[in-house]
């Protein structure tokens, strides 16, 4: 009786995030947020597929849920069509507003559905990656790279030296450098004075522009408050993200 509860528990809290993920990924498809909702629509359909297998003996119930996984599924398709013939013509342009004091933004949340095996090499333009909190930002960036479903093997950044000390953001890039190098990648580090854009380019066609570029989350309240460790629950500043696609990358 206990594994049969426990069991249904289960198969429960499946049924409950499938839906959590799929009315995320009807939201995205109405906001044209197309890819993102591509992302939502796959683990939702796949989590839909686990109940079904797991629990649902009632034909009628299985009928309902192979209908849901079929609509679910048809409109991925034609997501995934609209998407693939957009890059095609190369007009491809997706924008996320993200506002004041927003959460569930990390790098993670932000970056997942335009990360793909085929994901080799990185370039990031940022000016700002020269104060501590700047510097962090950078290596959790980097972080999210290595645990990501890719094999990153190169990451270029070009960013703007600190004139007032330098000293403490030579060192800390040198230290992320040789810790890459260490993982298997190498890390190719640029200067200039006058960069003021902020765009990170995959090679596998995707451009992200942040407005911010990377530094868009808030100071934390302190030290031991929520969203210190976290980035999903640290607050955000204002910011526009666009998305592009293009078929041609910039090459070493």
């Amino acid at each position: 009786m206990v594994d049969r509860t426990m069991a249904q528990n289960h198969v429960s809290g499946m049924e409950t995030s499938a839906i959590s993920v799929l009315k995320r990924a009807v939201e995205l498809d109405h906001s044209s947020r197309f890819q993102e909702s591509l992302v939502c629509y796959q683990e939702g359909i796949q989590l839909l597929m686990d109940v079904l297998k797991a629990a649902v003996k009632d034909d009628s119930k299985r009928g309902h849920y192979r209908e849901k996984i079929k609509g679910y599924m048809d409109r991925a398709e034609q997501i995934k069509a609209h998407v693939s013939q957009m890059k095609e013509d190369g007009k491809y342009h997706e924008q996320i507003r993200i506002s004041e004091d927003a959460t569930g933004y990390s790098y993670e949340a932000l970056f997942k559905p335009y990360i793909s095996s085929a994901l080799t090499e990185v370039w990031v333009e940022d000016p700002y990656i020269r104060h501590t909190h700047q510097l962090y930002n950078f290596v959790r960036f980097c972080e999210m790279l290595l645990k990501a479903s890719c094999k990153v093997k190169g990451i270029h950044l070009l960013t703007s030296q600190d004139e007032a000390d330098n000293s403490q953001q030579g060192s800390a890039l040198a230290e992320l450098k040789e810790s890459l190098s260490d993982q298997g990648v190498t890390l190719d580090l640029q200067y200039s004075s006058t960069i003021h854009d902020r765009e990170i380019r995959f090679d596998n066609g995707w451009i992200i522009k942040i407005g911010r570029g990377l530094d868009y989350f808030k100071r934390p309240k302190g030290r031991f408050s929520i969203g210190y460790c976290d980035y999903d629950l640290r607050q955000c500043q204002e910011t526009t993200v666009d998305i592009f696609h293009t078929k041609h990358t910039k090459t070493l």
